[in-house]
């Protein structure tokens, strides 16, 4: 008897652990419901065009199917009941920037089946496609939702809108276009909406008032349009609203203020009209008021200086007026001050320095005058931005002690003198721009000691000297512009390997290419034009396969292009050698350009950096925007704004002394907008393979010695709006069809040997060979003598044989009869 009463008191605990286990784990559906969207995840990652070693998955090695799911990364549980609570999906993976993978939304579906889920957050994935109606649905208990910074598009699901416990909402950084989608066999579900008959337009609905318990809304950077609708004010727990970079109209709601928590009202970047509502000076726990980059107008009211909470405060790029004479004792302790573009004129406004606590200032494009005051240079700011203004004078040695300047922008002023020699002392600073002004000197080299420096811009000044900064190889150092300047000696190349962007051009640089180029590796955009550069075209140039643009024009290179420089791997969109001495012929290896032939996506070149203290792309992109590239396009000489380098192609060899046949290999050249080999000694026919060339917009080829006809094949061309072919040896018909027929500028045609057509209004003679049938005609000319033989023999004969038949039949003439007379005369009267 002992021993069954053992074997029972072994068997008991082990049954008892084993339940124990079972109610410790997560429900099995729910883990299988996690492991398939990995799956999914995986399969279409890894189908696509990178290799597994190409793509970083990121916290989920521990999501396998032996294990407890309440102990998986990313996953929280709930104590008692063990059900999956909270999902921590965000930023999944890391890929190479170019052509990013975009995750359909669908991938999401599995996780729409966990019913127990309170939090979801899915940001940052890329995930595309219209939200799932249906699978919120089934989200009954969510109340944080965070499905920010992916590519979600639509709009918005009525589902959405029956959360009731929702407190946290940010759709914010996708493509959602407002207005409310129902999904068909759902009405019945959605009585409770109080849809109107207008919820389907693309604004913000009205069914946003029905989240009651929301504290957090977040729709930025998305695509909504019409006004905010009265409805919001339904929200009274709400202490964020944040609806910035969007298509919004109309006027603040003028009782915005009777949403008492509300401690973040971001409205910046949209179209909102009218003054600044007076009951937002009801908002008692206001610290962040954005308001800038609307068509807010009137002046900009004092009462908002007595608002004692404010720390963050933008008002820059309105109609509104600063009042100048106003005296402004303000009440609150500022962290971040945006006041761009608000006509302010004068001295700097002293009371700022009353912000100890300030990390950002924001006063470019006023009207300020004077010095830059010593008493902000002793202020630790973190961000000081004063561009497109008059001050003057030199900057204070002090700024540069900081320990906390990170981003100096003191571009188009007139500041003028030498750069403190201390400059290299402020080592935290990762954007330094001083563009456009009347700095002189040599560029001092402690500048090389800030090893965070990511941007660099000194140009459009009078800097000088031949001597210049070295920079660590591997610090972050990314983009330098050291343009129109008076710089000398050799091409400096003592830069970091992380260089994109070098622009030297319009300085006073000579000598030869430097083969230390090919340290930076990792260069995209390459300025050396209108400088006194000599030397061959280097073939190690071809080393560098991630150049994209080169520009060397206007320098005195010599010798002939080397064939084995240009390889089919090369990403060059932008290659311009024009004016120089260049001789022999044009490489028929130009012909494979990978970055002329196919459409690439050029990935924004920012790299991303963790900062309170300023929204940095923003930063970047009107740095982009303000940095031009002068070109000869169209005929014209015409900036092209960096901020859309991506979308140009040009190759220029113009104004040098190269000779022989034009390549038909250039013909591949698909993507090529502007072709310019005008001013050489190019002889040969025009390639029909021209008309291949898809894209192009500008085709140049005047003041050679090419002969022959026009390609027919141009006839194909649908984006040529200038053609330019005078000054050579070409004849025979212009090509018709599509934009040839619009080809009208006779100047573009001139001192040829013979051409006709109805672009230039000289009509082809009926003897006048047609491109498509001169070939035709030239191998049947034996044919047509033989036509032409048999006229000037045939003709004569025929006459002699008809004389001699007349002949004869008179000969044989029998008179008619007396009756025939009388009929013919009857029926002559």
């Amino acid at each position: 008897m002992a021993k069954p009463l053992s074997l029972i008191m072994l068997i008991v605990p082990s049954i008892f652990m084993v339940m124990l286990m079972q109610c410790s784990s997560c429900p099995a559906y729910q883990k299988q419901s996690l492991l398939q969207f990995k799956s999914s995840l995986l399969t279409t990652l890894f189908n696509s065009s990178y290799s597994p070693s190409d793509i970083l998955i990121l916290h989920l090695e521990s999501w396998n199917s032996t294990s407890d799911c309440c102990k998986w990364d990313r996953v929280v549980c709930g104590l008692r009941s063990r059900d999956i609570t909270a999902l921590h999906l965000d930023f999944l993976f890391l890929m190479p920037l170019q052509d990013p993978i975009e995750v359909n939304a669908r991938i999401l579906d599995p996780v729409f089946r966990i019913r127990s889920l309170t939090l979801l957050d899915i940001s940052d994935n890329s995930i595309q496609g219209g939200i799932s109606g249906k699978g919120l649905a089934n989200l009954t208990k969510l109340v944080d939702l965070n499905m920010a910074g992916n590519s979600f598009n639509g709009s918005i699901p009525a589902e959405l809108f029956s959360l009731k416990f929702l407190q946290l909402l940010d759709l914010s950084r996708n493509s959602l276009e407002g207005g409310l989608r129902i999904e068909v066999g759902k009405l019945e579900d959605l009585r409770t909406l109080n849809l109107d008959e207008n919820f389907l337009e693309g604004n913000i609905p009205v069914q946003i008032g029905n989240l009651t318990k929301l504290q957090q809304l977040s729709i930025r950077q998305n695509k909504f349009s019409g006004g905010i609708p009265d409805s919001i004010l339904n929200l009274k727990r709400l202490e964020v609203i944040d609806l910035r970079n969007n298509q919004l109209v109309l006027q603040i709601p003028s009782e915005i203020g009777t949403l008492s928590y509300i401690s973040t009202l971001a409205l910046s970047k949209n179209s909102f009209t009218g003054a600044i509502p007076r009951s937002i000076f009801n908002l008692s726990k206001l610290e962040t008021l954005r308001l800038d980059d609307n068509k807010l107008s009137g002046e900009i009211p004092t009462w908002l200086f007595e608002m004692w909470r404010i720390k963050n405060l933008g008002l820059g790029g309105n109609n509104m007026n600063w009042n100048n004479n106003a005296r402004i004792v303000p009440k609150f302790r500022l962290s971040q001050l945006f006041l761009r573009s608000c006509k302010i004129a004068g001295e700097i406004p002293e009371w700022i320095s009353t912000q100890k606590n300030i990390n950002l200032l924001e006063l470019s494009d006023n009207q300020l005058t004077g010095r830059f005051p010593i008493w902000l240079a002793e202020m630790e700011v973190e961000s000081i931005l004063l561009s497109d203004n008059m001050l003057n004078g030199s900057i204070p040695s002090h700024l540069f002690q900081s320990l906390s300047l990170s981003f100096l922008d003191l571009s188009r002023n007139n500041f003028s003198g030498k750069l403190p020699e201390n400059i290299g002392d402020a080592n935290q600073i990762l954007f330094l721009m001083l563009s456009g002004n009347h700095f002189s000197g040599p560029i001092p080299k402690s500048i090389a000691k800030m090893r965070r420096l990511f941007l660099l811009d000194l140009s459009r000044n009078r800097f000088s000297g031949n001597t210049f900064p070295v920079f660590d190889p591997d610090d972050i150092l990314t983009y330098v512009d050291l343009s129109s300047n008076e710089l000398s000696g050799e091409i400096p190349v003592s830069f970091c390997k992380e260089t994109k962007i070098l622009a030297l051009q319009e300085n006073k640089f000579s000598g030869n290419l430097p083969r230390n180029l090919t340290h930076m590796n990792q260069l995209e955009q390459l300025y050396l034009h209108d400088n006194n550069i000599t030397g061959k075209f280097p073939k190690f140039l071809s080393q560098i396969s991630t150049l994209q643009v080169l520009t060397l024009r206007n320098n005195s290179l010599h010798g002939s292009l080397p064939s084995n420089s240009f390889s089919n791997k090369s990403c060059l969109r932008i290659l311009d050698l024009s004016n120089n001495n260049l001789v022999g012929s044009i490489p028929s290896e130009l012909g494979n350009l990978n970055g002329m032939t196919e459409v690439h996506f050029t990935p924004s070149l920012l790299t991303v950096f963790s900062t309170s203290s300023i929204e940095l792309n923003d930063l970047f992109v009107n740095w982009k925007t303000e940095n031009h590239l002068i070109v000869n396009w169209k005929k014209v000489i015409q900036d092209l704004s960096g901020h859309s380098f991506d979308i140009y192609s040009l190759l220029d060899l113009s104004k040098n002394k190269l000779s022989g046949d034009i390549p038909a290999s250039l013909g591949n050249l698909k993507e090529l907008k502007q072709l310019n080999i005008s001013n050489n000694r190019i002889a040969g026919n025009i390639p029909q393979s021209f008309g291949d060339l898809e894209s192009i917009e500008t085709l140049d080829l005047s003041n050679n010695i090419i002969s022959g006809v026009i390609p027919e094949s141009f006839g194909k061309l649908t984006q040529l709006s200038v053609l330019d072919v005078s000054n050579n040896k070409l004849c025979g018909i212009i090509p018709r069809g599509r934009q040839m027929d619009t080809m009208n500028v006779l100047s573009y045609f001139a001192n040829n040997s013979g051409l006709c057509g109805m672009q230039i209004g000289v009509t082809c003679s009926r003897d006048e060979p047609t491109p498509e049938t001169r070939e035709q005609d030239d191998t049947s000319g034996l044919d047509t003598w033989f036509l032409w033989a048999g006229i000037w023999i045939g003709f004569p004969l025929g006459f002699i044989l008809s004389v001699f038949v007349i002949f004869v039949s008179g000969y044989f003439y029998l008179p008619p009869t007396p009756k025939y007379y009388s009929i013919q005369y009857r029926h002559r009267v």
